[in-house]
C-alpha cells in the first residue's frame, strides 16, 4: 500500500483579511484556518473575545464538540493511493461523497502485478497459497484475453471478459478526493478495530497525512485505532 497527499485546498488568508479584517492565527495550517474563517463568518465573530475559542485549536475543538461539521466541508484533500485490493475499493465505494478516479481493468493490462495480501494472512502458510493462486489467476486472465483477441475480439472487450478470472486481491491504483468532513467520517468508521483490516491500514495512513495537513480539524482522533482502549479495558 502506497498513500501520498498530492493536492489540498489553499486558503488565501491575506485576501480574506483585507476583505473582513480578520487575521488568521500564524500557527494554523491553511486548511484549519479556512475552517475557522468559515465558522466565524456565520456570526461575524472576528474579535476572538472568548478565551476558550480565541485560538484556532480552541475554535475547532468547539466546532467538533458541537458537531458543526459544515465548516469543514470547504477544504479538501486529494490522495494518490496505490497497491490496494479490489476488496478495499468496494469498501471505499460505500462513502458516497468521495471523488474517485480508479485504474480501469478494461483498458489496463493486469498481468505482472503483485498480489495484495490481507493482514491476517501475512506471516502464515496461507500467504504462499494466495500468491500461487494469484499467479494462476493472472495466467488464466492472459490466456483468455489473448485467445479472445486472436478470435477477433477487440482488445478492450477481451480484457473486459478476461478480468472475470482475477481475484479480489488484484491490486488497483486510484486518486481520491474528499472534503475534511468526509475524511473525518472515513477515519471514524475505518480507523476502527471493527473495520476491515486492510482499510484500517489505509485509514491509518490517511490519518497521518490529515493530522499533518489539518491537525486541529482532526485533533480528537488518536493515531491508535478507535476501540483499542475499550478492548484493553475489557481484557483487564
Amino acid at each position: 500500500m502506497d498513500v501520498h497527499l498530492i493536492a489540498y485546498t489553499k486558503f488565501n488568508d491575506k485576501l480574506f483579511e483585507w476583505l473582513t479584517g480578520f487575521q488568521t492565527e500564524a500557527a494554523a495550517t491553511s486548511v484549519d484556518a479556512l475552517a475557522e474563517a468559515a465558522g466565524r463568518q456565520c456570526y461575524e465573530a472576528w474579535g476572538r473575545r472568548n478565551p476558550a475559542t480565541s485560538t484556532n485549536q480552541g475554535y475547532l475543538a468547539n466546532i467538533i464538540d458541537h458537531q458543526h461539521y459544515s465548516v469543514l466541508e470547504h477544504a479538501s484533500a486529494t490522495f494518490l493511493i496505490r497497491g490496494v485490493s479490489r476488496t478495499l475499493l468496494t469498501e471505499l465505494n460505500t462513502h458516497r461523497l468521495l471523488s474517485r478516479s480508479v485504474q480501469s481493468q478494461r483498458y489496463v493490462h493486469q498481468e505482472g502485478r503483485e498480489v495484495v495480501i490481507p493482514p491476517a494472512l501475512r506471516g502464515t502458510v496461507h500467504r504462499q497459497a494466495l500468491e500461487d493462486f494469484h499467479r494462476q489467476a493472472e495466467e488464466l486472465y492472459v490466456q483468455v484475453r489473448n485467445d479472445l483477441a486472436e478470435q477477433g475480439m477487440p482488445r478492450k472487450k477481451a480484457r473486459e471478459a478476461a478480468r472475470a478470472f482475477l481475484l479480489n486481491s488484484q491490486p488497483v491504483d486510484m486518486i481520491v478526493t474528499g472534503n475534511m468532513r468526509t475524511w473525518r467520517e472515513i477515519i471514524a468508521k475505518r480507523h476502527h478495530v471493527a473495520a476491515d483490516a486492510e482499510i484500517q491500514e489505509l485509514a491509518h495512513e490517511l490519518l497521518n497525512w490529515l493530522k499533518s495537513l489539518a491537525p486541529f480539524s482532526f485533533q480528537d482522533f488518536d493515531r491508535e485505532p478507535i476501540g483499542n482502549e475499550e478492548i484493553r479495558r475489557a481484557a483487564a
